[in-house]
């Protein structure tokens, strides 16, 4: 059986003030229900892939497709919130104002009831729902990166992006999310990429690795 295409990117150019690229001529095919991981340096361009996949920045040239529909090229830009994607940032990015469950429940949809009981179930998964009712700024900076995690998977969207998802975590949480959140991506057939420099995230969750170095993808195995 075929292989469907979930995101492709094409002869992908990015740089800041159009001086020295940060990536330069990245090409990837990525499919339906893989995990892909990006391994690199620091300023190597991980992160700015991720940005530019997701539309929180403008590429410089090149192509991207999300399902064979362009969402960005020199000339198509399609925002963030209409790119079905979920995004897990390494600043975390939770709303302040909201309590932990209604971050969560934030992008799932259905009724009320439904909704928070989806919520609840992703709280407990990453054991957080002991702080349901409690807010971002009274969590560690680990308990919000699991709830960001619960928050970015619990509505189910068709391609997940990780920025160094488990990077403030200690290691014995970090083995079990991982196999947790693996599980849950598996199970609901969503792309992942994830960017991280830890190799062991990349061994225990990915079907395929790429190295990126000076802008270009220079191993993958």
């Amino acid at each position: 059986m075929s292989r469907i295409s979930s995101l492709k990117v094409s002869s992908l150019k990015y740089a800041y003030n159009h001086n020295n690229l940060i990536l330069n001529g990245i090409d990837l095919n990525i499919f339906e229900g893989e995990i892909l991981s990006i391994l690199g340096p620091s300023g190597c361009g991980k992160t700015t892939l991720l940005r530019l996949i997701s539309g929180l920045e403008r590429l410089y040239q090149g192509q991207i497709k999300i399902y064979k529909k362009t969402v960005s090229s020199s000339k198509v830009y399609i925002p963030p919130n209409k790119r079905g994607l979920g995004l897990v940032l390494q600043e975390k990015v939770l709303f302040p104002h909201l309590s932990i469950l209604n971050n969560v429940k934030f992008g799932i949809r259905g009724d009320n009831d439904s909704r928070k009981n989806k919520a609840l179930e992703f709280l407990k998964l990453f054991k957080v729902d002991q702080y349901a009712n409690s807010y971002p700024n009274n969590l560690s900076g680990g308990e919000q990166q699991r709830v960001a995690i619960a928050r970015s998977i619990a509505p189910n969207p068709k391609i997940l992006l990780m920025d160094e998802p488990f990077g403030s975590l200690d290691d014995d949480l970090k083995k079990e999310l991982r196999e947790e959140t693996k599980k849950i991506i598996k199970k609901n057939k969503t792309t992942c990429i994830l960017v991280t420099h830890n190799i062991e995230d990349a061994l225990s969750m990915s079907d395929r690795i790429i190295r990126l170095k000076n802008g270009k993808i220079e191993e993958e195995k």
